[in-house]
């Protein structure tokens, strides 16, 4: 099983990589569909016009999420990596005023988003939670080309026939070239022990199967970077966060604060805690202010990660470019037995699939950057992600704020203590990483529609109503 570190860390705009990253890439594979995909093409045939319909969890918490502003920004050609955050307002004013899309390469098309961009909150699709419906017309108002293409988590988005065909490779390799193509966490260390590789190291000779060893090495730059000026931004921030709760951007005022303690030598035995916390939410205020963001592995648990790499570099002597890269190597490895195994998705498994992922690759990464073992390593995405069971996904609003923001620093938090706790011991550990992964996933099986990015139920519901 081969997911690549860019594929599980992606650069895009908040607030969401399943609601808004997720349908602007869908929007733009369906643009590229039209002009170059295999569908039979009536003679004389013209598209004029489009319509998209968004359902199940996208329908719920698609306004506040962004997602039709994401849609109409990828029918006008835009990408999530590429988009320049402050522009996008002016992009989706000339659409609604026009009631027409002009994407590069393609003829000018009908499209009023206020008939044409249907959020449809009574027709679940059966794929996924996340389940958006392009259509294609001629002038006359003929359907010409109809598509389903699903956002599952992460800013990934298949089709129909691409869902259906991963369910059905579960048990096959998805990439045989690669040197170790582990599926779970017991063949991450079996290999790990018969190689006598660390799991960062079995991550890079994967990669490098696919690219060299200098360009993999920019790219983790880059993406430590990016989370990096992330950070530097959301602390540079302050005001109300977008969207009508009224919710006040913390981080900044936080920072000062802190910054004004370390500079006065004060006493502080939750100091690390603190720093943890302040990077996370300057991260995910910034996220839900519609900024640059990198999936970690989504948008809405976006500030776990960095926090934790912030806080690797700023408290630990030993801190160097290697152990950045062994971080994210390691949390990139991990992340994608939970994606292959479980899910990262909060529309299918709850919270515990965004910030639990989140805080067991972070957990991982730690435990790598400073020396861990394999076991070691395992053990504390283990001890993360056990602690996170259960949580439910429940936007207040529907906006990626509340409570959203806050467990991103308690995910940090947890991250740090889980590879604490298993680097003081040998590895030897009661609850395999596999066992909890599939705990997750049987939870999200079992857990109710209403906590799982609908806004239909827990703080979701009772903050409004208190």
């Amino acid at each position: 099983m081969f997911l690549s570190v860019f594929d599980v860390f992606k650069i895009g705009i908040g607030p969401s990589s399943s609601h808004t990253m997720g349908p602007m890439v869908a929007a733009s594979r369906f643009l590229d569909e039209i002009l170059n995909g295999d569908w039979p093409r009536p003679s004389g045939y013209s598209v004029a016009g489009m319509t998209v319909s968004l359902h199940g969890s996208l329908a719920f918490t698609g306004i506040g999420h962004g997602t039709g502003r994401a849609v109409i920004l990828g029918l006008m050609g835009h990408h999530p990596e590429t988009v320049d955050p402050d522009a996008m307002d002016g992009i989706i004013a000339g659409v609604e005023a026009d009631g027409k899309i002009t994407p590069p390469g393609h003829p000018v098309y009908t499209f009023d988003p206020q008939t044409d961009l249907v959020f449809d909150r009574k027709t679940p699709l059966s794929g996924h939670a996340n389940g958006m419906t392009f259509n294609a017309f001629d002038g006359d108002g003929r359907l010409l080309l109809k598509r389903i293409y699903y956002s599952i988590g992460g800013g990934f988005v298949v089709t129909e026939l691409e869902l259906e065909a991963m369910r059905t490779a579960k048990e096959t390799p998805v990439e045989p070239g690669v040197p170790f193509p582990f599926h779970n966490a017991a063949e991450m260390l079996a290999m790990a022990q018969s190689s006598g590789l660390s799991i960062a190291e079995m991550k890079r000779a994967n990669e490098e199967t696919h690219q060299t060893r200098t360009a993999l090495d920019k790219g983790l730059d880059g993406i430590w970077s990016a989370m990096s000026q992330c950070i530097d931004r959301g602390l540079s921030r302050d005001g109300v966060m977008p969207g009508g709760l009224n919710v006040a951007r913390r981080a900044k005022a936080m920072h000062e604060k802190l910054q004004d303690e370390w500079k006065q030598n004060k006493v502080n035995p939750l100091l690390a805690n603190d720093w943890l916390s302040v990077y996370a939410m300057a991260v995910n205020e910034e996220n839900a202010a519609g900024g640059r963001i990198v999936t970690a592995p989504t948008n809405g648990a976006a500030g776990v990660i960095p926090a934790t790499v912030r806080y690797y570099t700023q408290f630990h002597d030993g801190s160097d470019s290697k152990g950045i890269h062994d971080f994210i190597l390691t949390a990139a490895a991990i992340g994608g037995i939970i994606k292959h195994n479980a899910s990262i998705s909060g529309a299918e498994v709850g919270c515990q699939g965004e910030v639990g992922s989140a805080s067991a690759m972070a957990a991982a990464g730690l435990a790598a950057a400073m020396g861990g073992t394999p076991e070691q390593v395992e053990n504390a995405a283990e001890i993360a992600l056990e602690h996170h069971l259960g949580m439910t996904c429940d936007p207040v609003g529907g906006l990626v704020q509340v409570p959203c923001i806050e467990r991103n620093a308690l995910g940090a938090v947890k991250a740090v203590t889980a590879a604490s706790l298993a680097l003081k011991g040998d590895g030897t550990h009661f609850v395999p990483l596999d066992a909890c992964i599939e705990t997750m996933r049987q939870t999200g099986l079992d857990m109710n529609e209403r906590y799982k990015e609908t806004s239909e139920g827990g703080l979701a519901v009772n903050v409004v109503e208190c």
